[in-house]
């Protein structure tokens, strides 16, 4: 176990609470009133789920008695969904006026330590499963492990390790002086086609599960280089062709049309944003079978930034202009029938306020629904998990949300819970 790993693990007492990733030792029965086993379908009414070693056994109806050795859950006055998937987050950080500064005092040591904090806030908010595209490698890959292996408590984790960029894009170093900005550009930054090659191997050799690429200029990098195409197309293909050919999918950081319809064209699988696309990116999303994770609370949250005197001058002029258009972007999107998982962008966003997402999204004309199907169903697809969650059934692990408000009814009551499961355990915000 390397160093990160091992202070991860130590987090728990920091934390000071049970990491509930145990195996359970004795069969579990929760009694539930109304069952969203398969978000899009409707309510079950009056299910027992039977859950054995952090896994679903059976969803039966009706309530029994049960033996005592059988531990029993009443829940049937409540709302049980599927646990809830984020696409799209940064565990390591959180943006604040001081986000640039700590880079020059804060260690990756550091980094896992306060991602092991976001983690549990996550999970405590619902989330049982992220991706979180865009994070120091060793840090993110030593907390996705930790919490694995039952050490730390948080939501499982697919990672992409930092992602790869174009030197000069929006995942480099930018706006430092010339010395720092040496010390910080990274191995992920890479020029040609051969190269971008060599930043694929590096970055799975590292323990990426997810190849993220930064197709397109973005909003918080500090940098006048514009919101549009930044690897040629021969370098996006040589990503995808790499990744592929050492199990890996791809997706893409993209703001721009043709940055968004360059990624899906080379093989992308999915973007990242997507602010600019129109009809004609809806119909490459559809002859590709591309899935957009939106992120418009990430752009809600960076518009309230445009007057603020910490945020580069850059940031607060590129902010001014993507921020506002995500709504209607999102609203696009579902009219065309794109495929949507749900995604917040959180980091830039506050930890824990992940919900705000399902707000946007029915404002953007998805029915709650639809909006937590793009977050269990749709979401599990999209991270290559579906065998293993996004529905309530046998085999499946063990993740719930409870609620005592019909989020059908009125979507904020995602923004309360009254707790989660994962893998069979409780966690009580």
């Amino acid at each position: 176990m390397n160093s990160i790993a091992k202070i991860c693990a130590a987090a728990v007492a920091v934390l000071g609470i049970a990491t509930g990733a145990q195996a359970q030792e004795t069969k579990t029965v929760i009694e539930a009133g109304y069952v969203l086993a398969e978000p899009g379908e409707g309510y079950l009414r009056n299910r027992s789920i039977t859950i054995e070693d952090g896994r679903i056994v059976s969803v039966d109806r009706g309530f029994k008695s049960h033996p005592d050795d059988v531990r029993v859950v009443d829940l049937r006055d409540a709302y049980v969904i599927p646990g809830l998937i984020d696409s799209h987050v940064h565990l390591l950080n959180e943006f604040s006026p001081t986000s640039r500064l700590r880079i020059l005092d804060t260690s990756e040591v550091d980094a896992a330590l306060n991602g092991a904090g976001h983690a549990k806030t996550t999970l405590l908010a619902g989330f049982t499963t992220v991706q979180d595209v865009g994070g120091a490698n060793e840090a993110i890959f030593s907390l996705r492990d930790a919490i694995r292996a039952g050490k730390v408590p948080g939501p499982r984790i697919r990672a992409s390790g930092r992602a790869i960029t174009p030197s000069g894009g929006h995942g480099d170093a930018n706006g430092f002086s010339p010395a720092l900005t040496k010390i910080f550009t990274g191995p992920n930054a890479c020029n040609g086609a051969d190269d971008c090659r060599r930043a694929v191997r590096e970055t799975i050799r590292s323990g990426a599960d997810v190849i993220k690429i930064t197709a397109t200029g973005g909003v918080l990098s500090n940098t006048k280089a514009g919101l549009e195409q930044q690897f040629f197309d021969d370098e996006i293909a040589a990503i995808v062709e790499t990744a592929a050919m050492m199990g890996r999918k791809v997706t893409a950081h993209a703001h721009g049309k043709g940055g968004i319809e360059a990624a899906l064209r080379n093989g992308v699988q999915s973007i990242e944003h997507g602010t600019y696309l129109d009809d004609e990116t809806i119909e490459i999303f559809r002859e590709t079978g591309g899935t957009l994770v939106p992120t418009v609370l990430a752009g809600v949250t960076v518009t309230g930034w445009t007057e603020q005197p910490w945020l580069p001058q850059p940031s607060r002029e590129k902010a001014a202009i993507v921020g506002p258009l995500m709504l209607d972007m999102l609203r696009r999107a579902r009219e065309g029938g794109v495929n949507v998982a749900f995604g917040t962008d959180t980091g830039v966003s506050k930890h824990g306020d992940n919900a705000e997402e399902f707000v946007l999204m029915v404002e953007a004309g998805f029915t709650p629904e639809e909006a937590i199907r793009a977050a269990t169903i749709v979401a599990a697809e999209h991270v290559e998990m579906a065998d293993d969650i996004g529905t309530l059934e046998a085999g499946k692990f063990a993740d719930m949300v409870v609620l005592d408000t019909d989020p059908l009814q009125d979507i904020t009551a995602l923004k309360s819970i009254q707790f989660v499961i994962k893998n069979g355990e409780e966690y009580h915000p």
